[in-house]
């Protein structure tokens, strides 16, 4: 992909994997201090957490979870059935891919992870 804008600093990456972890809203907002202690982020305003609670298909029921940053914000989408989630950071401020990936791994007890940077 082109950078459109190499003088704006910005670093996005991708985790997705599958969880041994029960997952549910308090855990969703314990991610979020996590990740953001780990890698030394700001929050700036509170977690939005939503589950459809039976609306759509059946695979897809989970949680859609954004946090705002003082850097821009992190999202995380969980599927509860398939103990599958995704998670983008992105930032306007770098940050240590290794560790964001470590930290995420750690959390959700996740032995099998992909991630991309991009």
């Amino acid at each position: 992909m082109k950078n459109l804008a190499p003088d704006l600093t910005r670093q996005r990456l991708l985790i997705e994997g599958f969880y041994k972890i029960k997952v549910d809203r308090k855990i969703i907002g314990n991610y979020f201090k996590h990740i953001t202690k780990s890698l030394k982020l700001r929050i700036y305003g509170k977690p939005i957490i939503f589950s459809p609670g039976g609306i759509g298909k059946e695979e897809n029921q989970g949680y859609d979870a954004f946090v705002p940053l003082i850097d821009s914000g992190i999202a995380v989408y969980i599927w509860s059935n398939a103990k599958f989630f995704s998670i983008v950071i992105y930032t306007c401020k770098s940050f240590n891919d290794k560790e964001a990936i470590a930290a995420t791994k750690r959390f959700f007890k996740s032995s099998k992870a992909v991630f991309k940077s991009f």
